[in-house]
């Protein structure tokens, strides 16, 4: 188990960029596949980006792909999304999750993680 705090969140114009952190407690995060969620006001939770454990594979839904960066850095125990180009439709809380994978894969399901952040509101403003 993770215990996993979001940050770098905030308003921004659209067109804007921002980039989150979560922060992971543990020594074995570098055997945890890390996933980015988000879930607008009355929509569904929906998946944004994943990475495996070594940071090697990559994984982003459509709708950001181009646009959003997933990336982790081991030593820091921290993933991190860089996101440019927000649109309003970015909107949203965004959630970072953790799963057990030491065998390398990534996951797009939020069935598939175990561990989750609070979150932290992204906002982009047209």
């Amino acid at each position: 188990q993770v215990q996993l705090v979001e940050s770098g969140g905030g308003l921004v114009q659209a067109g804007g960029s921002l980039r989150l952190s979560c922060a992971a407690s543990g020594r074995t995060f570098r055997s945890y596949a890390m996933g980015w969620f988000r879930q607008a006001p009355g929509k569904e939770r929906e998946f944004v980006a994943t990475i495996n454990w070594s940071g090697t594979s990559t994984y982003y839904a459509d709708s950001v792909k181009g646009r959003f960066t997933i990336s982790r850095d081991n030593a820091e125990n921290t993933v991190y999304l860089r996101m440019n180009t927000l649109k309003p439709e970015d909107t949203a809380v965004y959630y970072c999750a953790a799963r057990w994978a030491p065998s390398g894969r990534y996951y797009s399901t939020s069935t598939s993680y175990d561990d989750w952040g609070q979150g932290t509101q992204v906002t982009a403003s047209s």
